[in-house]
């Protein structure tokens, strides 16, 4: 081990095992108390918003809340869910699969937390909006300099670390069938480049099409693997909760690597409190914050309930957790014991799917905090130069510190964003109360600054009713 490793590891067991997994946990926790279980309780409100029924009708600037929904998932849903899952099976055991569930869980009303406020506090961008926690740290903590660091955390840990490691991870899905791996690289150069220099609504429009797509034929897949494995179900759910809470692991300190690794990757995966996914959740166009908020929450879920699940029940029912593999070959290896030879080429497939929807939703929320910095073109060009210049190195290379690395970013970026969330909860939960309040009227909620007393530097939404309609009669 280098002298540099040994740097990394130290800092993420700092963040993980003293900081980051007593926060997450005890920040879901009071969030989920504070919000009476909003993540459960509004779960058909939710799938309601997600059919359309979140837009404005009047004004068509930002892109729609399902590709907002997309653009978020596109990030969420990315090798973690299949190389990810299984890094956390192999280190942390079966056990690693509850602590999983438990973070998406708890961390969906931080979820929601996080993507009403980057709702409330995001700001003009043209005929778009973009927001996120830099906004709501500047704008509602008055802390700039908070803000100012926590985007370049994000522009070095999405934009640039996250994305070298889904481009290797697709030049090596893709190696054993004679594709060279600097070809592959420039090719999804090429790719990317073309849409990514079309703007945030080229984002989203591809998000749109690619995530669907890519989730639906996975969770099919898991859905046969589990439908001829039937009978197999309660012994592997018995296997991860023995595993988790069992003796064995008590004795051998085992609970406490699953927990982390259970948490770390989970994390890594749906993404819930790090304060990415409100970067995408700024940008739609809807008539309450509240809105996007629980159709962020949904995302959560979709990523780690469903997604996640599927991977780790694919691998526990091959029984190939015991084996010598990981990551990505431990997946393949798994598929290939349930469907044949052919999981190889599917497994590509996916991984090319998934990692390429990673690439963009990664880089766009590079992109918005870039320009929170500052709004100069050129910053922003040669961030994606930077972008594009990672996703060719990243094909060609062998990434050894890069996901020790992506932890210490992650980790760093979580940290600010629960600081601030535990601090803004209040204006979230405000804002909850408001929508409930319009709904239990029979109201299509519409939110306004004067909704919540004493709310301030909030630029993007009326300032009360009567706003809205002589805007409404102006257009």
């Amino acid at each position: 081990m280098t002298v540099l490793e040994g740097l990394i590891g130290q800092i993420n067991s700092i963040l993980w095992d003293y900081l980051l997994i007593y926060l997450l946990i005890g920040l879901g926790l009071w969030f989920t108390i504070r919000s009476r279980f909003v993540q459960f309780r509004l779960i058909g409100e939710m799938v309601r918003l997600l059919g359309g029924k979140a837009e404005t009708k009047t004004d068509k600037k930002g892109v729609s809340s399902f590709q907002a929904f997309c653009i978020s998932l596109a990030s969420r849903v990315g090798t973690g869910n299949l190389a990810g899952v299984a890094f956390a099976i192999s280190v942390g055991g079966p056990g690693a699969v509850f602590w999983m569930w438990l973070i998406a869980l708890l961390g969906a009303a931080s979820g929601f937390v996080e993507s009403t406020l980057a709702q409330i506090y995001k700001v003009k961008d043209g005929d778009t909006f973009r927001g996120g926690p830099a906004y709501y740290m500047e704008k509602a903590l008055n802390k700039r300099w908070m803000g100012v660091l926590f985007s370049i955390l994000i522009t070095l840990c999405f934009g640039l670390v996250f994305n070298s490691v889904q481009a290797n991870t697709i030049a090596l899905a893709y190696e054993p069938f004679g594709m060279d791996r600097m070809m592959m690289g420039l090719i999804l150069a090429a790719v990317v480049a073309v849409i990514i220099f079309g703007g945030v609504k080229r984002i989203a429009q591809t998000a749109q099409v690619i995530v669907p797509i890519m989730a639906v034929l996975y969770i099919l897949l898991a859905f046969y693997i589990l439908v001829k494995n039937f009978s197999q179900i309660p012994d592997v759910l018995a296997l991860i909760f023995n595993s988790a809470f069992g003796l064995k692991e008590v004795a051998g300190g085992g609970i406490g690597v699953a927990l982390s690794e259970g948490i770390k990757r989970g994390l890594f995966s749906n993404e819930a409190g790090m304060g990415s996914a409100p970067n995408a959740a700024a940008t739609a166009n809807v008539s309450h914050p509240v809105k996007q908020g629980l159709i962020q929450t949904l995302g959560v879920f979709t990523d780690t309930l469903i997604i996640c699940s599927s991977t780790a029940f694919i691998i526990l029912l091959s029984g190939q957790h015991a084996s010598s593999s990981d990551g990505i070959q431990l997946t393949q290896d798994a598929l290939a014991t349930q469907v044949g030879s052919w999981a190889g080429v599917f497994v590509a497939v996916a991984i090319l799917l998934f990692a390429f929807s990673s690439l963009i939703g990664n880089y766009y929320y590079g992109e918005t905090n870039i320009e929170f910095i500052n709004t100069h073109k050129g910053w922003l060009t040669a961030y994606r130069l930077a972008v594009l210049g990672m996703i060719i190195f990243g094909a060609v290379t062998k990434i050894n510190i890069v996901w020790s690395l992506a932890d210490v970013f992650m980790g760093s970026m979580a940290l600010l964003n629960l600081i601030a969330i535990a601090l803004l909860g209040p204006i979230a939960f405000a804002a909850l109360k408001d929508y409930l309040r319009q709904k239990k009227e029979g109201k299509d909620p519409v939110f306004h600054v004067t909704n919540i007393p004493h709310l301030k530097n909030v630029e993007c939404w009326d300032t009360d009713e009567s706003e809205n309609k002589n805007k409404q009669a102006q257009a």
